[in-house]
């Protein structure tokens, strides 16, 4: 059950009832301490000034209206009009034994479910997976991840750069290698791309006659013939096999089917730029068609140009984008489409977008969002990169995770098997990378530390999945399991009161980070969770001798419902859980 959502209709049908106009929002949220109540609603003082009204006397009017029986028990007026919501312990307790026999622990799925594209992780052909492809990759899987578990239908779309006149150079000197050494050629993984691709750019740059060979062939791919589309495909294989590798690894619901690269696209940029051009939309500027869009000015105040074909014929990235958003609406059926690009391509996205709708290819009651992202520093404030300045491999940054998560693991006394110890250190070193990334609000720059993220104390994975852990404990010493629980919960401390409350309000945190592509939202949560759930512990017995079975059934209770949601929690970032740390 979402309270806030049912504060809001309450709070809503109640300024109705006093005169506020009909758009006046609820702008309910939960209160920032507690002797501001639980929620507080803000709404009166804007409401009053549009009426004329003293903000304390229709605020008083709101509160007589309001009905709030059953789920609170007071409402207050507070400084110059705010209305402080206290909820019934009943109600709360009611709502969480609800919760436990819940599989979705009273999370529910939304009423109307859109069709929603995630656009997320967009590696490149014939090169390794670096830092920089972490962001886009765990931020979006976690959106994808969070939107359907509320139900939405979420198409996942790894838009592979894997077309372009690169291609030529590459399918030049694989042709080459497969002539001078078929075995080589064939054995080829994606580390040694790394070096192949090195290799045929300086060839491209020291022999003419092979750059204009790699000019004649990217031609010839582009065509459609056979023999390069087949060299292409393999250079194509190569990449997605190792870049599944690492999905896999990093626990990314990405597969192979969810890959739509720009090739996909090919075919439909001549049709791209002829409707542009029947609706009016195309101008020439020294050869090329260009889009000039009144809505964005140089700094001269002219309307910006954007190329959508180069003068010599071939087309560019906002042509690929275009083409691919008419896809999306018209083919996919799309209500919503979330890019996850970093914020660099701001102004791209915005004039891509304004063309779409020029253009027709989306409508108005789409939603089309850049949900941009800041860059992974290291500490002296740049770039994240190695020692020697070059930029950091994927895999490698996961190696060095797995290595000192194990050496953390080891320096910790505990009496896990060997096959548990791996287990442990996977689950940490994977959650610490992913962690440290998605708690920090996406659109900030953060500094890359691994101290700070392979802590046990603070907001970290260590210290979430410590939390876990923590409860599994309790109920092995209880020795119950969770579907042994019955009767009521009873809620008399006041760190029963807090934990109870921040339990309540997962289904509302949750529909915010989906709503906003915002995963630290659920970190933030679970942290706080984590730590409401310590005090209680501290302060509220469970296995200790004098505690009644009826006191002692409702704790396990809280203790079941705050594992369920950190597991569930957790799940929606894409971080494994352990049962034993």
């Amino acid at each position: 059950m979402n309270i806030l959502k049912l504060l809001e209709d309450r709070v809503i049908k109640a300024l109705n009832a006093a005169g506020a106009p009909e758009d006046t929002p609820a702008m309910v949220r939960p209160s920032a301490r507690a002797n501001f109540g639980d929620y507080q609603c803000n709404a009166v003082m804007a409401a009053a000034r549009k009426m004329g009204q003293k903000p304390r006397d229709l605020a008083q009017t709101v509160v007589d209206h309001l009905d709030l029986d059953g789920i609170a028990e007071k409402a207050e007026i507070a400084g110059p009009g705010f209305i402080n919501i206290y909820l019934a312990p009943e109600f709360l307790a009611k709502g969480l034994h609800t919760a436990v026999s819940d599989e979705r622990i009273g999370v529910e799925k939304v009423e109307k479910p859109q069709t929603v594209i995630v656009d997320y992780s967009a590696p490149n052909v014939a090169k390794e997976m670096h830092v920089g492809h972490l962001r886009s990759t765990i931020i979006g899987d976690s959106t994808a991840r969070t939107l359907e578990f509320l139900g939405h239908k979420v198409i996942r779309q790894n838009h592979l750069g894997d077309w372009g006149t690169q291609f030529g150079m590459l399918i030049a000197h694989l042709e080459e290698l497969e002539q001078s050494n078929q075995e080589e050629a064939m054995n080829m993984e994606l580390s040694d791309l790394e070096t192949f691709y090195k290799a045929a750019k300086k060839r491209f740059d020291d022999d003419e006659a092979f750059a204009a060979k790699a000019r004649d062939y990217v031609v010839r791919l582009q065509a459609g013939e056979e023999h390069f589309k087949k060299l292409w495909k393999r250079l194509v294989d190569v990449t997605l096999s190792h870049n599944q590798e690492v999905y896999e690894r990093l626990n990314v619901s990405l597969t192979p089917g969810d890959v739509m690269g720009e090739s996909a696209y090919n075919d439909s940029l001549p049709v791209i730029i002829k409707e542009l051009d029947s609706k009016g939309l195309l101008s020439k500027d020294q050869g090329a068609r260009v889009v000039f869009l009144d809505e964005f000015k140089n700094k001269d105040g002219d309307p910006m140009g954007v190329i959508v074909e180069k003068s010599g014929g071939g087309f560019l990235y906002s042509t690929t984008d275009l083409a691919a958003i008419r896809h999306r609406i018209h083919t996919l059926n799309a209500d919503r489409v979330l890019y996850y690009v970093d914020a660099r391509q701001g102004q791209h996205f915005e004039q891509v977008y304004t063309i779409a709708r020029k253009a027709d290819f989306t409508t108005e009651d789409v939603q089309l969002e850049h949900h941009a992202f800041g860059m992974m520093l290291g500490k002296d404030g740049k770039p994240f990169k190695t020692r020697a300045g070059t930029t950091i491999k994927l895999v490698d940054l996961l190696n060095e995770a797995e290595e000192r998560a194990a050496r953390l693991i080891a320096s910790k006394d505990s009496d896990l098997s060997e096959e548990q110890k791996v287990n442990v250190i996977k689950a940490v070193a994977m959650g610490s990378v992913k962690y440290a990334d998605l708690s920090k609000n996406r659109t900030s720059d953060y500094v890359f530390d691994w101290d700070n993220m392979l802590a046990f104390e603070g907001n970290t994975a260590p210290y979430m999945l410590y939390a876990y852990t923590r409860v599994q404990s309790i109920f092995r010493k209880a020795g119950v399991s969770e579907s042994d629980l019955r009767g009521d919960i009873i809620i008399g401390e006041a760190t029963e009161r807090e934990l109870s409350l921040k339990l309540a309000r997962f289904s509302e945190t949750v529909e915010q980070a989906a709503r906003e592509g915002m995963p630290h939202i659920v970190c933030g949560y679970l942290y706080e969770l984590s730590g409401a759930f310590m005090s209680f512990y501290e302060a509220c017995p469970v296995n200790k001798e004098g505690v009644s079975e009826e006191l002692k059934n409702s704790r396990l209770q809280l203790c079941s419902l705050t594992a369920r949601t950190i597991k569930q929690g957790l799940d929606l970032l894409g971080i494994e859980t352990v049962e034993q740390m």
